[in-house]
């Protein structure tokens, strides 16, 4: 892995500033990351209520797919977002990007909470809607790049994963948030006053947030290491070399699958599948959420600071293998006793999963980008993992319980992004793709159990002895 001298000092105004200037720059960068997340959170907790009030009919079933559909279609438009505005960021700055990405996110915000119900005026009502995740898709679609690209740019030397690990972590807090105010209006509201109006108070809250964010985005100062740049490719030159680096990208794209699908399966899906698999209520569920979230936000940084320490493919490849061993069993459990607590017991295991490998892959992702590149190609490869497995994995998840009969046939799904991330993981390093058979054996200290020490021993000397036989 190399490291060139403008990202070892890029620390932009932090330089020599200390730990609070550090922290100030991380929640101005992360503010729009909240805000996203926070929007897609809200529709995906509200499916049911938006179903029946812009999506009726007849067939409940029907409904639910067409909003969870809505849904997913958002992140149909976020290959695109990432190859323009991620050429936009690339060529004009990070700070400058991510201001315009805030604004169209919140134009998206305020078109779904302001559109009206389908009795008042027909089929527009749904159009409005679709057209509303469309252009939150867009601007999503380069988002969590460039905030992943501006926070490892940041970073000081040796703390890049702990630093691009509070991307993430900031989309807890809005996951927190919203599951927190799913609760608070259960508890308030009727179920026929949820259905009529109050699905909508959580967008309203979403825009009143959004001058504050925008004040906090505008105070960014721009990287060094964009600064320290003697040429920004234009849009042309910058497909060129995403054409050019098209392997790297696809690597990128396998990578994120396993963190857009476990995601999408342990929060936007988690209340939906509580209610409608499991027989629990709405505030059983959200909470279940909560405390995820909660999870999500403690493991992450961890998973950051410890891929930091011993290196991200460590990390990668014991929790894709872990989700292969585990994932099916744990759900099977759960649904032969659904109870809040046992869902809550397998989505925490799952939540230490997803903290961990995305701690590790968040970094990973970044540093084997070209630089001219960065922010577009990261944001490509994320975009197109999301928008073709994991905004789709609460439809997917519905369709294949609806077809199978299997409760616990979504482990399967993400058994099945698992596989892509241990394969992205064999085949890539920090400066592209190798060659899965050239591996080391190099075990970290963390791992060093006495079997699993002894073990990698033996087949690294197996190895060995097969390599002295050849001619």
């Amino acid at each position: 892995m190399t490291m060139n001298v403008s990202e070892m000092t890029g620390v932009t105004e932090m330089t020599g500033s200390g730990t609070g200037a550090a922290l100030r720059s991380i929640v101005r960068v992360s503010s729009g990351n909240f805000l996203e997340m926070y929007d897609f959170m809200v529709y995906a907790y509200y499916a049911s209520y938006i179903a029946s009030d812009i999506f009726p009919s007849s067939n409940h079933f029907a409904s639910l797919m067409l909003t969870l559909g809505t849904f997913g279609a958002g992140y149909l438009m976020r290959p695109l977002g990432a190859i323009v505005l991620g050429a936009y960021i690339d060529r004009h700055g990070r700070r400058t990007g991510l201001i315009l990405t805030l604004a169209l996110m919140a134009a998206g915000t305020f078109a779904i909470a302001c559109t009206p119900p389908y009795r008042v005026i027909g089929v527009l009502a749904p159009i409005a809607v679709v057209l509303g995740r469309l252009l939150q898709g867009f601007s999503a679609g380069v988002e969590l790049g460039g905030v992943s690209v501006y926070l490892a740019e940041i970073a000081t030397p040796g703390n890049k994963g702990f630093y691009c690990a509070w991307q993430s972590a900031s989309q807890q807090v809005a996951v927190i948030m919203a599951a927190f105010l799913g609760v608070s209006l259960s508890l308030i509201l009727s179920p026929a006053s949820m259905s009529l109006w109050g699905w909508r108070l959580p967008f309203f809250i979403g825009c009143l947030m959004i001058p504050l964010i925008f004040w906090l985005r505008r105070s960014l100062a721009e990287t060094q290491a964009f600064l320290a740049r003697k040429v920004h490719p234009d849009l042309s030159a910058i497909l060129s070399s995403l054409a050019a680096n098209w392997k790297i990208i696809l690597i990128g794209m396998l990578l994120s699958t396993m963190t857009t699908v476990c995601f999408y399966l342990i929060t936007a899906y988690t209340p939906t599948f509580g209610r409608e698999v499991l027989g629990l209520t709405s505030r059983q569920a959200l909470l279940v959420t909560f405390c995820v979230a909660l999870s999500n936000f403690i493991w992450l940084p961890i998973g950051g600071a410890i891929s930091d320490k011993i290196g991200r493919r460590p990390l990668l490849l014991f929790f894709t293998v872990a989700t292969l061993v585990t994932a099916y069993p744990a759900m099977a459990w759960l649904v032969a006793a659904p109870s809040t607590l046992r869902l809550l017991l397998v989505e925490l295991w799952f939540s230490c999963i997803f903290g961990c490998y995305n701690g590790a892959m968040i970094p990973f992702l970044v540093e084997i980008m070209p630089q001219d590149v960065r922010t577009s190609g990261f944001s490509l490869a994320f975009s197109l993992a999301t928008a073709i497995f994991g905004g789709f994995t609460p439809a997917i998840s519905t369709y294949l319980i609806h077809v199978t009969g299997n409760q616990a046939i979504p482990a399967a799904w993400l058994s099945a992004a698992a596989l892509c991330g241990l394969a992205a993981t064999l085949l890539a390093r920090g400066g592209g793709i190798t060659n899965v058979w050239a591996i080391s054996f190099r075990i970290p200290a963390i791992f060093r159990t006495p079997a699993i020490y002894l073990f990698a021993r033996k087949m690294k000397n197996v190895s060995t002895q097969r390599r002295e036989m050849k001619p």
